[in-house]
């Protein structure tokens, strides 16, 4: 029984997506039956799954290497969650959907993408998780052309782009690992290392880097952040909601197996994550601050938390045997992300329908009328910034208690503390920052004036299944923060199992020394609200508020730096193809000449056109080659998996 729920929480999304074009050709309602179905499906074996803790399969002999499948621990709050946000979205997606075309598309995609997903979070070996994670990647790039606009199109070749260079870079990095420790499962990878001569270690952090290059990516970690404030607001809402709220989290499951498995306590590969992850929490915070547009608010923010949850990652390293707190802080960030998530950016997809716009002129003062909203709403921002009583609150503080318990053994160690304080104070401060942009959303949404030439309100603006999605997930990120002892606390020490962290003990949430860090963070939100968001980005008009995009635009990564870089490599490329060509030429043009003296010439010389970068192509070229081209090859591609592994 057990090793059939494995199976059919990976196959019968799959599966199943081949039935949403014939039932919409039926009826548009037993289309939108089966997707609001099939989540409810999964979760409900999700659930049933949790009978079977220790539930392993293994296929041997598929795609070469074989797969194996493992339940419990981390395996199995990830597959509820993964679940349970696709339930949300489910419900969400047929009145956000309404009027839209390529629905079918869509739908199709994203049954696919939940199956693949399934098949990274239970997976008991990289090979297995690489396979699904690949296949993630690809069915889940139509969610970001969806809408095949300009811009929906240039951030799928993004999107695409950093997951084929990610998946490249993980793919030699598992070649690495294959080669020196023989073993690719999770729970042989540990003695392996262990075993392996000292000499080795360099090809160890040459493989892990590869691969935290490739799970980083998708991560959204910094550098390769890129296609995370791209991709979102192009993105259909439900969609954004599950790239930001669960999909972000394979490659954060990936970082946390290398550095359990594969680097646990080494001090560079920590000292690495812990730098990554600093950089990233601050910068996403940054720009999301001076972000005017919703979405791309929530997804600079999504960037920010991401960087949190790897500080906890390398904290867990750092602390070694006493790591209970990092932890199961790493664990909750993840699971609070992912229904913060679901609460913001579908309350974002509400609004959108509501003034077809994303720009906060344009949004400013919708939601003035509209109380439920505004309370989940709030619930959902509330939990971000760490305020008590919500639930990012619990682990935001055990994050920081890891800091600080660190910085406290090394004082009785007599060691240097500087380093380690100030990530503690950027913790606190990327904490400040996030309250201070979401108190920004909040006021521009549902406390500012009504923009002028604002589409009146419709009356029923919530539709039931949206409610019911924004209501379940408020109210788990109302009662997870109420309640921590009670419920966070044993979901945490029940999914660290899987990170083998110490037993840990209770923590006392409410008292003064745990509310300081909290308060600090709140405070200086507030200063950073009043003075630089209301002094510096804020201008006040006749006609109103007006919010000011004050970022510069040359200091977009992707165009100052990778944009060039890859089309100088380009250049470089097609200029030595041609010097090549042209020598070849060259010497059978000479040989033509010597051999046959009194034959005529039949040598034609190689033009522009046969080298690429030297002209630019038709657009509907390149839209054929960036989307429609792409999606042939990944469906084909999982067609063919989905035929092997069946039979």
């Amino acid at each position: 029984m057990e090793k059939a729920l494995l199976l059919f929480l990976v196959l019968f999304p799959l599966l199943t997506s081949a039935w949403v074009y014939p039932l919409r050709r039926r009826s548009r309602e037993y289309r939108n039956r089966l997707i609001q179905i099939v989540p409810l499906v999964e979760l409900a074996a999700a659930l049933l799954l949790l009978l079977w803790p220790e539930a392993s399969l293994e296929l041997p002999g598929v795609c070469g290497f074989g797969l194996r499948f493992q339940a419990g621990s981390l395996h199995g709050l990830l597959a509820l969650v993964s679940a349970f946000l696709w339930a949300g979205t489910g419900l969400n997606c047929p009145s956000y959907f309404a009027s839209a075309d390529g629905c079918n598309r869509f739908y199709f995609f994203w049954l696919l993408t939940l199956g693949a997903l399934m098949g990274v979070f239970l997976a008991a070996d990289l090979f297995t998780l690489f396979v699904f994670f690949e296949m993630m990647s690809f069915t889940s790039y139509v969610w970001v052309a969806q809408n095949e606009t300009e811009e929906a199109l240039r951030a799928g070749q993004t999107y695409l782009a950093v997951a084929v260079i990610g998946g490249m870079a993980l793919l030699a990095g598992l070649i690495l690992l294959k080669h020196l420790l023989g073993t690719l499962a999770f729970d042989a990878m540990a003695d392996a290392v262990a075993s392996l001569p000292p000499e080795k270690m360099s090809a160890l952090y040459a493989a892990g880097g590869c691969a935290l290059a490739g799970f980083g990516a998708k991560a959204g970690m910094f550098p390769l952040h890129i296609w995370l404030p791209k991709a979102h607001p192009v993105a259909p809402a439900p969609a954004s909601a599950l790239l930001s709220g669960i999909l972000t989290k394979s490659g954060i499951f990936g970082v946390l197996i290398l550095s359990r498995y594969l680097f646990w306590a080494d001090l560079p590969w920590n000292t690495v994550v812990l730098a990554l992850g600093v950089v990233t929490m601050v910068l996403g915070a940054v720009l999301a601050l001076f972000s005017i547009d919703l979405k791309r608010t929530l997804a600079c923010s999504s960037m920010s938390q991401i960087g949190f949850i790897l500080v906890g990652v390398a904290m867990q390293g750092f602390l070694t045997g006493e790591n209970a707190l990092a932890a199961w802080g790493t664990v909750l960030h993840m699971l609070n992300h992912s229904l913060i998530k679901l609460v913001l950016f579908v309350s974002a997809g509400v609004v959108y329908l509501g003034t077809h716009s994303l720009n906060l002129n344009d949004i400013r003062g919708w939601g003035r009328n509209k109380p439920v909203l505004k309370v989940l709403f709030f619930i959902g921002a509330a939990s971000i910034a760490g305020v008590p009583g919500f639930s990012g609150y619990v682990s935001k503080t055990l994050l920081h208690e890891s800091i600080v318990e660190y910085v406290r053994v090394l004082e009785h160690a007599g060691m240097s503390t500087g380093w380690f304080t100030a990530v503690e104070w950027l913790f606190l401060f990327s904490g400040g920052l996030t309250a201070a942009y979401m108190t920004k959303l909040f006021v521009a949404i549902f406390l500012s004036n009504r923009a002028i030439g604002q589409r009146l309100p419709v009356r029923g603006y919530l539709a039931p299944g949206t409610l019911v999605a924004l209501s379940a997930g408020a109210a788990l990120l109302l009662f997870l923060g109420l309640t921590p002892g009670m419920s966070m606390e044993p979901l945490a020490q029940w999914a660290a199992q899987f990170l083998r962290a110490d037993a840990g003990h209770s923590v006392h949430y409410f008292t003064a020394v745990n509310l300081q860090g909290a308060l600090i963070s709140l405070g200086i939100g507030a200063a950073v609200y009043l003075l630089v968001v209301r002094g510096l980005l804020m201008r006040q008009e006749p006609e109103g508020v007006v919010y000011l995009d004050r970022w510069p635009r040359r200091l977009d990564l992707e165009n100052l730096v990778y944009r060039p870089v890859l089309s100088a490599l380009t250049f470089v490329g097609a200029l030595c193809a041609r010097v090549a060509a042209s020598v070849g030429d060259w010497l059978v043009l000479l040989g033509e000449k010597i051999l046959f003296t009194k034959a005529p010439g039949i040598f034609v010389p190689k033009h522009d056109e046969n080298f690429g970068t030297y002209g630019r192509k038709p657009r509907h070229f390149l839209t054929e080659e960036t989307f429609s081209f792409d999606l042939m090859l990944a469906g084909g591609g999982l067609i063919v998996l989905l035929l092997y592994l069946l039979l």
